[in-house]
Protein backbone atom coordinates (compact mmCIF):
# COMPACT_ATOMS: atom_id res chain seq x y z
CA UNK A 1 0.00 0.00 0.00
CA UNK A 2 2.65 2.58 0.72
CA UNK A 3 3.83 2.18 -2.93
CA UNK A 4 0.63 3.79 -4.33
CA UNK A 5 1.96 6.90 -2.26
CA UNK A 6 4.36 7.25 -4.68
CA UNK A 7 2.80 6.05 -7.72
CA UNK A 8 -0.22 8.49 -7.82
CA UNK A 9 2.55 11.60 -7.34
CA UNK A 10 4.68 10.46 -10.06
CA UNK A 11 2.04 10.19 -12.38
CA UNK A 12 0.57 13.18 -11.84
CA UNK A 13 4.23 14.53 -12.83
CA UNK A 14 4.56 12.28 -15.79
CA UNK A 15 1.23 13.47 -16.70
CA UNK A 16 1.91 17.57 -16.56
CA UNK A 17 5.35 16.71 -18.53
CA UNK A 18 3.40 15.45 -21.19
CA UNK A 19 0.60 18.06 -21.37
CA UNK A 20 3.78 20.71 -21.53
CA UNK A 21 5.39 18.89 -24.05
CA UNK A 22 2.10 18.71 -26.43
CA UNK A 23 1.72 22.61 -25.75
CA UNK A 24 5.32 23.21 -26.78
CA UNK A 25 5.03 20.90 -29.91
CA UNK A 26 2.03 22.63 -30.71
CA UNK A 27 3.59 25.97 -30.11
CA UNK A 28 6.68 25.13 -32.21
CA UNK A 29 4.29 24.21 -35.16
CA UNK A 30 5.16 21.05 -35.39
CA UNK A 31 1.44 20.02 -36.64
CA UNK A 32 0.84 22.80 -39.19
CA UNK A 33 1.28 20.63 -42.03
CA UNK A 34 0.06 17.07 -41.79
CA UNK A 35 0.27 16.21 -45.47
CA UNK A 36 3.16 17.89 -46.62
CA UNK A 37 5.50 15.32 -45.83
CA UNK A 38 3.47 12.76 -47.28
CA UNK A 39 3.42 14.70 -50.63
CA UNK A 40 6.86 15.47 -50.52
CA UNK A 41 7.99 11.62 -49.59
CA UNK A 42 5.70 10.92 -52.83
CA UNK A 43 7.08 13.63 -55.42
CA UNK A 44 9.65 12.68 -57.93
CA UNK A 45 12.43 15.27 -58.29
CA UNK A 46 12.27 14.54 -61.97
CA UNK A 47 8.61 15.81 -62.32
CA UNK A 48 8.60 18.10 -65.59
CA UNK A 49 6.21 20.49 -63.66
CA UNK A 50 8.89 21.55 -60.84
CA UNK A 51 10.65 24.28 -60.97
CA UNK A 52 14.38 23.95 -62.28
CA UNK A 53 15.13 25.52 -58.82
CA UNK A 54 13.41 22.57 -56.88
CA UNK A 55 15.06 19.88 -59.24
CA UNK A 56 18.17 21.09 -58.80
CA UNK A 57 17.50 20.34 -54.54
CA UNK A 58 17.58 23.76 -53.64
CA UNK A 59 16.25 24.65 -50.24
CA UNK A 60 14.76 27.93 -50.81
CA UNK A 61 11.92 27.05 -52.79
CA UNK A 62 11.13 23.90 -51.09
CA UNK A 63 7.61 24.92 -49.76
CA UNK A 64 6.38 26.13 -53.49
CA UNK A 65 4.49 23.20 -55.31
CA UNK A 66 3.63 23.58 -58.25
CA UNK A 67 -0.45 23.20 -57.09
CA UNK A 68 -0.08 25.45 -54.28
CA UNK A 69 -1.75 28.52 -53.63
CA UNK A 70 0.61 31.77 -53.38
CA UNK A 71 0.69 32.56 -50.16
Amino acid sequence: MEVIYSLIPGMLVMGVGLVGVLIWAIKRGQFDDLEGDGNRLLMDDDDPLLPDEMRKGSKSNARHWPDAEDE
